[in-house]
């Protein structure tokens, strides 16, 4: 079967059937039932959610999507004419709320990370729509003179927000292997997304998780070095070791000494 094309339904559609029934499904994945699609309807309700719409990569249900976790689809929905990212969580999902994520989404927003949260029921989380590239393709299509100074500029703005869900006590969980977890923008300032996996700790890691990922052991770290011409991982390994042990403002400015070093 071929995949289904592009479609934007209201919520009135959706609920009617008679435009929109296949897409109604991806609103209960995997297991539909009526009862638990009106319950999920009306929460789209008090959301504010005028529009709905089905595009992306991803397939569920030969229905195409913006993305799809062993937690949740995410969706674009539109409210007052504004573009948004909409969570939907999977009716087989391993929690029965959303609430945590969007506390989690709400308390980085206080720190200036992560995509803006908009709103959170018990089955569907709003938040901004970030218009951006996956890490790994940005890099991939990294070329041409000033490079070195580009790739460098979304590292450190990165580990920088990472410095700042450390300081609030943010674990966002997935950052040592952040393939999916980091857009950049037009602009080249990445955002860090998807806090699914967030937990509070006093001994939250972001920048030590992050920092192995691009320069240490993570899948884009070679050519992250060869284009920075890094060859001081010792002296990074030292520096992320003193400030695992304190998280201060001193010892994260030590690893960016370090980054920015040339040889």
């Amino acid at each position: 079967m071929a995949p289904l094309p592009f479609a934007r339904f209201s919520l009135s559609e959706l609920r009617s059937f008679r435009t929109g029934r296949g897409y109604s499904l991806v609103l209960c994945y995997p297991q539909f039932d009526i009862g638990e699609l009106e319950e999920r309807m009306h929460e789209l309700e008090t959301l504010g959610i005028t529009f709905i719409e089905f595009s992306g990569p991803k397939l569920v249900y030969e229905i195409p999507v913006l993305g799809k976790g062993c937690v949740g689809i995410v969706l674009i929905a539109y409210r007052q004419g504004e573009k948004l990212v909409l969570k939907v969580r999977r009716t087989d999902a391993n929690r029965s709320s959303l609430a945590w994520e969007g506390d989690c989404l709400k308390r980085a927003n206080e720190v200036g990370v992560g995509p803006r949260f908009y709103g959170v029921t018990k089955n569907f989380l709003l938040m901004e729509y970030v218009e951006g590239t996956i890490f790994p393709e940005w890099l991939r299509n990294l070329r041409g003179k000033g490079r070195r100074e580009r790739l460098l500029k979304v590292l450190l703005r990165a580990l920088e927000d990472c410095f700042r869900l450390d300081n609030a006590r943010i674990f966002h969980g997935e950052l040592s292997s952040a393939s999916k977890h980091i857009l950049v923008t037009s602009q080249d300032i990445p955002r860090i997304i998807d806090f699914e996996g967030a937990s509070l700790s006093r001994r939250a890691s972001n920048v030590t998780a992050l920092a192995q990922y691009f320069l240490i052991g993570g899948g884009p770290s070679s050519r992250i070095r060869r284009i920075l011409g890094f060859r001081r991982k010792e002296e990074l390994l030292e520096a992320l070791r003193a400030y695992k042990r304190m998280r201060s403002l001193e010892f994260f400015e030590a690893i960016e000494k370090v980054l920015k070093w040339r040889q």
